[in-house]
């Protein structure tokens, strides 16, 4: 009988739970010597903010980062960075800044994937009027808490895999680019000695016939 109801809490726990997460996945290309910045709300303090990235492509895959709290004040940076994942708390509310800046390159761009995740710390708990539909529904949250957090985990681990494929795929291409212009230029090489060699040859035996005559 109480299966309906249970249903319905479940649901507006669900609704609770996707509402106060809010997250952004990007991709972006910050410009030698250029600096991009991407902007979070938080609504209320204690909020968790979630923030990623990875340089996907581009010079040595490094890049600097900074995050400003409302107030200017620096949270987190790093200067030639490859990849991030952070964690903090915002104790103030307003606008969060999260810029991204490619001051060591000078011909060559970044592509990076960022992730910007704003969810509320304290859990609410849904509406329920008998004790035993409650403690059901605590043991569904706790079990809706634990699937986000292992659904969380593979993300990351995705995540990883994702940058290294691209890495390594970044790699190869270069390598590869590097292989066929030693190659063009060893065969460049090969055929300037060849016509050079002809070239002696020719002279020498056009020197013999004119000593002969």
């Amino acid at each position: 009988m109480h299966r309906p109801t249970s249903y319905i809490c479940l649901l507006s726990f669900l609704a609770v739970l996707v509402r106060d997460a809010r997250a952004s996945a990007l991709t972006t290309t910050v410009e030698p010597h250029g600096r991009t910045c991407f902007y979070a709300d938080v609504d209320k303090a204690g909020e968790k903010i979630g923030f990623y990235f990875a340089v996907q492509a581009g010079g040595a895959f490094d890049i600097d980062y900074a995050v400003q709290d409302p107030n200017d004040k620096l949270l987190l940076d790093g200067q030639g960075e490859r990849q991030g994942d952070f964690v903090l708390t915002a104790n103030t509310v307003g606008e969060y800044s999260f810029c991204f800046e490619n001051s060591m390159s000078a011909f060559a761009e970044k592509l990076l994937d960022f992730d910007i995740m704003v969810e509320s710390e304290p859990r609410r708990e849904p509406p329920a009027k008998q004790a035993q539909i409650s403690e059901h529904t605590s043991a569904l949250e706790e079990s809706i808490y634990k699937l986000n957090g292992m659904l969380s985990n593979i993300e990351r681990t995705q995540r990883y895999f994702h940058t290294r494929e691209r890495r390594s795929y970044d790699t190869v291409e270069s390598t590869r680019g590097r292989l066929f212009w030693y190659g063009t230029l060893e065969s460049i090489a090969i055929i300037t000695m060849a016509v050079f060699q002809v070239f002696v040859l020719q002279n020498f035996f056009n020197r013999s016939r004119k000593y002969k005559v």
